[in-house]
């Protein structure tokens, strides 16, 4: 029998380990999905990622339902499936990193200290804190990554970055885990600098139009 979304499930476990083996989750904490058309291969419930085998990833359409696994989806599936409806993410990456969770546990938002904040969408919000795995989790989730936004946090809980695939997903979730450390280190040594608008715009001007050095004549 041909396994659905094989590729997509073993890149779960792929990615599933590189998580653990980084410290972004511990024990049975953070699920990943990949999402193909109408169906999302996600990380099952009470597994620790370290030790997931493809078989073991479910799949469930967008809708929710069951369509493929004998273990159940991660209990934050209505959270990957929220993100999926809001936009064109393929894959979506939940973690409870240390910094990540700091941080989500005493601001609102993760300012704009460092300007590859840009890559993740602009300042980081923090979700409002719902129990996990319900729905207005889910929507909470959904309102802090309107306008663009490639990760949020959850108050009191952790974080989530999203991406094209679980390659951008992952690397964005790298990202918003050093940048949450570097502000949390900083704020043990001051008050942390934070980039304006003006700055902001700055660096997005000069990524978009990138200069040119001229050749060597020979």
């Amino acid at each position: 029998m041909v396994m659905l979304l094989a590729d997509q499930r073993r890149l779960l476990c792929e990615y599933g380990r590189r998580a653990a083996e980084t410290g972004l989750v511990v024990g049975t904490a953070g699920n990943l999905s990949v999402r193909v058309g109408d169906l999302v291969a996600v990380t099952p419930s009470g597994v620790p990622l370290d030790r997931l085998e493809p078989e073991a990833c479910p799949v469930v359409d967008v809708a929710g339902h069951l369509v493929e696994g004998a273990l159940q989806p991660s209990s934050e599936t209505p959270m990957h499936l929220a993100v999926y409806a809001s936009g064109d993410a393929g894959a979506v990456v939940h973690t409870h990193s240390v910094f990540g969770a700091v941080v989500a546990a005493t601001m609102t938002e993760l300012p704009p200290i460092h300007y590859t904040v840009l890559l993740l969408g602009g300042p980081v919000r923090v979700a409002e804190y719902a129990t996990y795995g319900t729905p207005e989790l889910a929507a909470n989730v959904r309102a802090a990554l309107e306008g663009g936004r490639r990760a949020a946090l959850l108050a009191s809980h952790g974080g989530v970055t999203l991406g094209d695939d679980l390659a951008g997903a992952f690397e964005a979730t790298r990202l918003l885990e050093w940048l949450c450390e570097v502000y949390v280190r900083a704020r043990a040594v001051g008050e942390p600098r934070v980039l304006t608008g003006e700055q902001l715009a700055a660096v997005a001007h000069r990524a978009f139009n990138p200069p040119t050095f001229p050749t060597r004549e020979d």
